[in-house]
Parts: structure tokens; sequence; C-alpha cells
């Protein structure tokens, strides 16, 4: 090493290497790549780079095995977002990411700091944010921190979104026991782009000047990778400070600027700063171009004094990016910047040789081998365990279909999420053509005539119980919901959210649930294109439900695909897929029973397939009026919603056999369709191959099962009020 160090560097010790999260054999292949005791800065350095969720240690060697390629594929993993071809020189740039930590710690800047992170993916390649998505998992409605974590997060996200000026346009929210200690905040976003101007992260020439874009650096969010990358304990209010805070506007006026800056021609690779801040930005960019990187920190635009290089290297203060410049572009490049009233700092430059080199005033404070902070990241192959298989089916108590239909619309995790879409803003930028409360958001593509799709999936209850078919329903559900609004499917992002992978029965869920993601969107042609891993999702050992959330994007190639989920008075209605009354990991058996017993439904995709392209093919033909899939609380889950959406009755058909099993049970790959021509439309399934059932008829003003009926008017106050019971404490429904 060349140059003076601080004087002052304190000592390398077990403690300290400890709290950065590395293991002593961590540490000892530290001491083995530099042949030496590193300084505090390159400590922190590779506790940034070598932690969870920046190396995915525990998670690459699975990861590798998931289908991220096709035809529709221009950018799969391993860059800021993933990218597919829409067609007519356009592309979708889109991913999803974790702020579960931070949203604990500090809901509110926890969660509007993990939309920022997320759309900063996106338009760091050069597209323009057009929808936003969330998926929530909370504890038990009456836990006492509940309600502050829902409304806390609410309040983040709609805070950020709203002020940046994106639409959200979908999601998921959820409670369970599971989630009391470890809330999940999972964000969303997706860009459109020209496919000819998207923007990459790997840096190239050598003497290119490192520019540092954005707003300045602070103390905010120092180790906040690493904390990631831990269960918490009862130090969690320690770990307060390691929440960034976010400024929307500053955002805004960031993506302004790169987006003019990226007509200049002087970006050569641009890199948004996230996790691990100035470190993980800075190394990635020269790791994927084979370059050398070297930072002179003094140079960095900071808003507070004193900062260490250790603090400037890892602090993750929001709304800032790095870039490799064009020196020929320098002057008109900063004149953006200056024009957008953000800092524009050349803070460095990419050198030919394998070298972090950080200094600060003339002193060396960290030198590295580049590649090996990315490279030379320590890989594990994770003992792991099948998951044992779950408690027998149980004999359910009898209950009128109505009196369940009734409690289960009221209860927070059927009731409607009015209370949560409508604090954000869904119409900004006048695109939005489906609003949240349906199967998918669709957003039209600017001045054109087609349109995009946004869901968001998973079921945990089913991936406890039967990791593999828990993962491939997650993607079949994403699936179900993009056909049943008349998307074709294109692709995935995925966002694997699991307890502590050092527990083998943990990582056995993780492997199970990766591998029926994998077969699923290889066998529906949905690749994974991006993603996110959050592990260590564990308060006192005690872990959340296996939770890896599926988001899939769809393709209309006009607004006439558009299929709506209300009917109309008269329409028929048409089952579609197979009902053999399936019931254990049931919600009726979740929320009316407080019990989890029985396998998760067998996922066969070949029919997942056939039902969601029939589906299509038969909205273009005029059969399908209204649509709607069906997943938690099945049939009579999907008739009322739809009834609700449509304000028109709903009578079904008695049940032909059992008929808690035929009105709530969970079987996959089945759609309820609104239809004017019955008859036109079985005929058809016939012709493909899709089951098909004349089952019931849209008119009247009650939702009748069978001989039992609830008024649509009561049906309508338990569901629109389950959150807001939920958040002021009024009267339950009585049962």
């Amino acid at each position: 090493m060349s140059g003076a160090l601080l004087d002052r560097e304190p000592e390398i010790t077990e403690d300290l290497v400890r709290a950065h999260g590395l293991k002593p054999d961590e540490y000892q292949r530290i001491l083995d790549l530099i042949g030496r005791v590193p300084t505090l800065t390159e400590l922190g350095i590779f506790s940034a780079m070598w932690n969870e969720h920046c190396s995915y240690k525990s998670s690459k060697k699975w990861l590798r095995t998931l289908p991220t390629e096709g035809p529709q594929v221009i950018q799969g993993p391993g860059e800021n977002a993933g990218v597919v071809d829409i067609g007519d020189g356009d592309a979708l740039v889109f991913k999803m990411e974790s702020h579960n930590h931070p949203s604990y710690i500090e809901p509110f800047q926890g969660a509007a700091t993990g939309v920022g992170g997320i759309l900063r993916d996106v338009f760091t390649m050069g597209a323009r944010p057009i929808a936003a998505m969330n998926a929530l998992s909370f504890g038990r409605p009456e836990h006492p921190k509940t309600r502050a974590l829902l409304s806390g997060v609410v309040a983040g996200i709609g805070g950020y979104g709203n002020a940046f000026g994106v639409p959200t346009v979908g999601g998921e929210l959820r409670f369970h026991r599971a989630y009391d200690g470890n809330c999940l905040v999972n964000a969303f976003a997706a860009g459109l782009a020209r496919t000819d101007a998207i923007f990459y992260s790997a840096a190239s020439g050598v003497g290119m000047p490192v520019v540092y874009l954005g707003a300045k650096t602070g103390r905010d969010g120092v180790g906040g990778a690493t904390m990631a990358s831990a269960e918490f304990d009862e130090t969690i209010e320690e770990k307060r400070p390691t929440v960034q805070v976010g400024d929307p506007f500053t955002e805004k006026r960031l993506m302004e600027a790169c987006m003019e800056l990226m007509t200049t021609g002087a970006v050569i690779s641009i890199q948004d700063m996230g996790a691990a801040g100035l470190t993980c930005s800075a190394v990635e960019m020269g790791d994927k171009g084979d370059l050398g990187i070297r930072l002179d920190l003094e140079k960095v635009p900071v808003r507070e004094t004193h900062m260490s290089a250790y603090e400037m290297m890892l602090s993750e203060s929001q709304e800032r990016m790095l870039m490799v410049l064009n020196p020929e572009k320098e002057a008109e490049a900063r004149a953006v910047f200056d024009k957008w009233d953000l800092d524009f700092a050349i803070v460095g430059e990419t050198i030919p040789e394998d070298r972090f080199l950080i200094m600060l005033n003339g002193e060396v404070k960290a030198d590295l081998p580049l590649k090996a902070l990315s490279g030379e990241a320590p890989e594990y192959d994770r003992p792991w365990v099948p998951s044992k298989p779950p408690a027998p089916l149980g004999e359910l108590p009898g209950i009128a279909p109505g009196m369940a239909l009734l409690r289960l619309m009221a209860s927070p995790n059927l009731g409607s999420r009015a209370w949560v879409w409508a604090q954000y803003d869904h119409m900004v930028g006048a695109d939005t053509v489906v609003r949240p409360g349906s199967d998918a958001g669709i957003v039209r593509v600017h001045g054109t005539g087609k349109a995009v799709a946004f869901t968001s999936d998973v079921t945990p209850r089913y991936c406890r119980a039967n990791p593999e078919r828990g993962g491939m329903q997650a993607v079949a559900e994403a699936f179900r919901n993009l056909s049943a609004s008349g998307a074709r499917p294109l692709a995935t992002t995925d966002n694997l959210n699991f307890g502590n992978p050092e527990k083998p029965e943990i990582m056995g869920q993780f492997v199970g649930c990766v591998k029926g993601i994998g077969a699923a969107v290889a066998a529906l042609d949905m690749p994974i294109v991006s993603g996110n891993v959050s592990l260590y999702n564990e308060t006192d050992g005690a872990a959340i439900l296996p939770t890896p959330t599926i988001g899939a994007v769809g393709l209309l190639a006009s607004l006439d695909e558009v299929i709506g989920v209300a009917p109309r008075e008269g329409d028929a209605l048409v089952l579609l897929g197979e009902t053999r009354g399936h019931l254990g990991q049931s919600i009726l058996l979740s929320e009316l029973y407080g019990r989890e017993e029985g396998d998760a439904p067998p996922v066969d995709l070949v029919a997942e397939r056939a039902a969601g392209e029939f589906v299509r093919a038969a909205h273009r033909k005029g059969l399908v009026a209204a649509a709607h899939d069906l997943a938690d609380g099945g049939l009579a889950i999907a008739a009322a919603e739809m009834a609700l959406a449509g304000d028109v009755g709903v009578k079904l058909v008695e049940a032909p056999g059992e008929p808690l099993g035929w009105f709530f049970g969970e079987d996959q790959a089945r759609y309820l369709i609104a239809t004017t021509d019955a008859e036109g439309l079985i005929a058809a399934a016939g012709e493909a191959g899709v089951p098909a059932v004349l089952i019931g008829r849209a008119g009247g003003s009650s939702i009748v099962l069978g001989t039992d009926a609830v008024p649509l008017a009561d049906l309508r106050a338990a569901f629109e009020g389950a959150l807001p019971r939920l958040m002021y404490k009024t009267p339950a429904v009585e049962s």
C-alpha cells in the first residue's frame, strides 16, 4: 500500500469484525487476499460488499438455476433492472426490491426510501418511470405495532411516490403473526425506454472521469446494507440511525437531470448509489468494465462536517448517482446539473489496474483489489433439508356459506384495500387505464394504442407448507392475473424474502421455492429478468413465512384487449378449470378457524397455460364480458368481488358436493367468466381442452351461494370497512 494512513486507525478486533457482520473465516479470507490487517475503511468496504444484501452469497448458487432468457428479454439479471422488448422500438424496464428492515425500524422513511431506490434503478437505465407497486406483509391485526407500521409504511410510499409523480397501480397486502417482528416492504417500479437508448453500468476507458451526481452525502444510512443482512433482536432501536432519509423532490430533479444528460452523449456508464452507497456503485462499475477505480473523497459533496472516509464510503444518503463521463462533454454535462441545482463533482477516475484506491486529502484510506470485492466474495452452498409435510387437514366445523363469505370479506386479509391505495396517486401521468383493485394495474404506453399490465403475487401459507408448490403457485397466480386482465404475460421480477439461511430448514424453504419458481416461469414463458433476495428476516429467532414475491408484467397490443372485472345484469357466469374443493392451507381455514393444515394446492402448469391463453383468445372472439382469476377464497370470493365491482348481485348454483370445498376451495388454474354467450364460450373451451361449466348468473341485489343469500349492501359494508375497522378500531362484523 502506498501513502500514509490515518494515525488514529482503530485496532481491528474480533468484536469490531463481528460488528461488521463478518464471520471469522470471512475475515481470514480478507487477510489472505490483501496480506495484511485492513484499515477501518477497508473493513467497512468488505463488510458492505460481502454481506448478503450485496453479494447474494447464500443464494447465488440457486439463483443461477432460474430461467432468465427469451426472445423478449433485452437485459436479464445483473444490471440495475431487467429490460424486455414490447415492440415498436419500445422497452419496458422493471425491478422489485425490498426495504424490510429499514421499514420496521422507521416505517415512513424506510418505505419512502425503498420507493426512491427502486425508481432510481429504473431511470438509471434511461427509462422514465410509468408505474409503481408494493407488496406489504404485516403482523397480526391485533398486534400492538401493526397499525403504526401499516400507517407509517403507507404514508411513506404515498409521500414519496406522489411527490415524485409516478402512479401506484397495484400491489398486495397481508397480515400474519409470522410478520409480527419483521414486516416486509417490497417495492416495484417500471419505466419506458427506447431499445436503442438503454444505459448500462459497466465502466469503460482508462482515465475517464468518475462523476458524483445528485444530493450531498450525509451520515444517514451508514451501515444500512450490513444491517439489512442481520436478524433483529432487543437492540433493534439502536439500528435507527442506519435508516436513510429521502427527498422525493430532489429525486424528481435528479431523474430529469439524468434523462437530459443521457441525450448529450456524456454518459459512458451510470449507476445508482443504493445499498452501500459510493462503495457498491463504484465497485460494480469497475468490476463490470474490468477496470480499477480511484476516488478522492475530499471532492465528494457533503452536508455534514468532518466526515471520515469510512462514513463517506458507507453512507446510504439518497438521491445520488455515480457516472463515468465522456471528458469531452464535461462542460455540457455540468451545465445540465447546474440547471437542476444538483451537485456535479468529478471525484475520481478509472485506472487500468485491478485496484480500488480511496484517498482523502492525500492520505490512502483504502487500497484493495477491486475484483476481489465482487468476484471473490464468499459463496456458500448452505446445507438444507426439505420442509416437513404439514399437519393433515382435519375435519371442519359446519358453517353456512353466506356467513363464511361475510366474515371472510370483512377480514383484513380479504377486505378492500381502498384505505391503502386511496393514499396513492394512481392517475398521475394520465395514462393509467386500470386502477388498483383489479387483477392487474394497466398503464397505456404514452402516445400509442398499446398498454402494459402489472401484478404482484405470492401466497406464503402455501410456501411454508410446500415450498416448491408455493413457488410455482406465486408465478401461476401472476400469470392468471395478467391473463384475466387481457395481457399476454411477458416476464417477471422476484423478491425472495426468507429467514436465516444458516438454518437448514430455512434454506430448504428457499431452495424449494426457487425450484418451483424456475419450473413455472419456464412453463409459462415468463423469464426472471431482475430481482432481489432478502434474508435474515427474523426477530429473536422467529422467522417470517417464506415470501417469494413475484412481480410480473404483461403486454396488451391495444386497449381493446383490456378485460374488465365487472359483470352486467343478466350475464351468465362460467367457471373455467377443474374444481376439486382443495381446502388445505386455504384462507377459509386460516381466517375462520385459525388453522393452517393440509398441503398447498397442486399446480398444473400445462393447465395454467391452456386456461390463460384461452381466456385471452376467447375475449378476442367477443366471448368474454368480464373475468376474474380464482385465488384466495376460491369461487365465492371471486364472485363476490365481481359483484361488488359491477354493483350487481350474483347467483351461483348449489354445490355438487361438499359446499365449503365447492365455494371456498383454492384449486388452481381457474377463472370466473361473465359472458353473454355461455353456450359459445363453453363450446370454445371444450375445443381448447379447458374444463368449463355454467354456474350462475349476474343479477339482483344479493350474493346467492346455492340456497344461502347475503345482501350485496351487507357484503359491501363488510368488505369496505375491513381496513378502517383495523386502523380506527371500530366494531367488527357480527358473527
